[in-house]
């Protein structure tokens, strides 16, 4: 399994490796369209590597993607981790009831009940 792992990662840097290879030209990203720039009269640009532009948006989505799910499965984790402290808190009280009921016992049928 380990070996299928290391050949699938080799396989995605070489693809990776390619298409970065293949998309070296420089792209110009401007953040306000050509049209608006008289009337806002800001203009910001950069010069970057194609490459750049498309691994760059794809490691954004991807932590817009897990930021998401993190968000949407908090509702999940508060639950957990309220049957935790449910199950923390009953878990003591069989133990207090134990006791109770084993004050009066013999020490050795006490431990012979718990074990059972």
């Amino acid at each position: 399994m380990r070996y299928i792992r290391y050949a699938f990662l080799g396989a995605l840097g070489i693809v990776l490796i390619s298409i970065c290879m293949a998309n070296r030209d420089a792209v110009t990203l401007e953040l306000v369209p050509a049209g608006l720039v008289d009337i806002i009269g800001f203009q910001q640009a950069i010069t970057l590597p194609l490459f750049a532009v498309i691994l760059g948006f794809i490691g954004v989505g991807i932590a817009i993607g897990f930021a998401w799910e993190w968000l949407r499965e908090a509702k999940h984790r508060h639950e957990a981790s309220t049957k935790t402290r449910e199950v923390r808190r009953l878990k003591r009280e069989v133990v207090k009831l134990k006791d109770e009921r084993d004050k009066d016992k013999d020490e050795v049928l006490a431990i012979l009940d718990e074990a059972s």
